[in-house]
């Protein structure tokens, strides 16, 4: 079987391909081959309707994040209670190494612990029945294979617990008085559910927008002639780069040439290869949109940047776009800035071709 395109375009389009070809843009770094019409594959995503199913999921998901937890003193423990545990582990009599912990909170039924066997019972059904405060001993079996530690599979162990507190959560019911509370935008229930249902249809929407826009960039990286990398702006995105993945590094208390090989599985001289290479890309990619925004007059006013700097600034959880652009970086905000307008542009221009399988030629 062998792939045929079929390209899928509206007479619109089709007429201003006709018109002409887009010539060339070029600068002392790039020459942009192509930018108008450039094919991609047709996104494999889809906006479909949104289900009632889909809305209740969402909500149910939504009101149990407002769930408040409210402790039980007068019963003992049972399925779907939280319980707060003291647990300590043995072998042979001996503690192991990550069997222990204080003040863990644990959903009884959840399967989040080590579950029943053919002859033992499982570590959360063993705690039900327990009251506060109580102090027991139960025995269970790891599974066999366990993937988490293999040397464990199918051994028994011998769990101390001590019983802190039981607790229930309480999940709010949708009322319109609720939505009123939680909502900027709906007043009764019925009109929150449309506006579940409205943000689900975006949220699909933005997936295949993402996609489109992905395939895009990509194709245009294809139509990118380099004859130089701009220095400064390769070196300014090396250091950006970099300090990114220093501060996930700090984050594990690690160095960075620790980090790299315990997390990522390369070497700092390698990583330090791919970073410049993703610099010069990057830095390549900005040149091109530079030359299509001038050509096609997409160059953001003040008063456009300064609306698109508060969109990007709110959307971090920050209302002071000053405070924004010290934070990440005024040239860096301008570039993202500038990279999609052209995307939209380009987007909006490109050819989507539908694959297809077929045996014609």
């Amino acid at each position: 079987m062998k792939k045929k395109f079929v390209i899928v375009m509206s007479a619109a389009a089709v007429a201003g391909l006709l018109a002409g070809c887009s010539g060339e843009l070029s600068n002392e770094y790039v020459t942009v081959t192509q930018y108008k019409g450039l094919e991609v594959p047709q996104a494999s995503g889809s906006v479909e309707e949104v289900t009632d199913e889909q809305v209740d999921q969402m909500i149910e998901g939504t009101l149990s994040t407002y769930a408040e937890r409210e402790e039980v003193t007068d019963r003992a423990a049972q399925e779907g209670d939280i319980v707060n545990i003291d647990y300590t582990g043995y072998l042979d009599g001996e503690a192991f190494d990550g069997g222990s912990a204080e003040g863990a909170d644990l959903e009884l039924g959840s399967g989040s612990f080590i579950g029943a066997t053919d002859d033992y019972a499982g570590f959360e059904e063993q705690i039900e029945g327990h009251n506060p405060g109580d102090e027991f001993d139960i025995q269970v079996q790891f599974p066999d294979p366990y993937n988490l530690n293999p040397d464990m599979s199918g051994a028994v162990a011998d769990f101390h617990i001590v019983l802190n507190s039981i607790a229930v959560e309480n999940v709010p019911e949708l009322t319109d008085e609720w939505v009123k509370e939680n909502s900027e935008d709906s007043e009764t229930v019925e009109e929150y559910r449309e506006e579940v249902r409205a943000a689900l249809e975006e949220e699909q929407q933005a997936a295949v927008d993402s996609e489109l826009a992905s395939s895009v960039q990509s194709a245009l990286l294809e139509k990118i002639e380099i004859k130089a990398y701009p220095e400064e702006e390769v070196n300014e995105q090396i250091t950006q780069l970099t300090d990114t993945y220093a501060q996930m590094a700090e984050m594990y208390g690690m160095e960075l040439s620790e980090f790299l090989e315990s997390y990522m599985q390369t070497t700092e001289e390698d990583f330090n290869a791919q970073v410049k290479e993703a610099a010069q890309t990057s830095a390549a990619f900005d040149e091109a949109v530079k030359l299509i925004a001038e050509k096609q007059h997409l160059e953001l006013s003040d008063a456009e940047y300064e609306e698109k700097a508060l969109e990007y600034a709110q959307s971090a959880g920050m209302d002071d776009v000053e405070a924004y652009e010290e934070q990440v970086g005024e040239d860096l905000l301008k570039r993202v800035i500038l990279r999609e307008a052209v995307m939209d542009y380009l987007v909006d221009e490109c050819i989507q071709v539908e694959q297809t399988d077929s045996s014609a030629e």
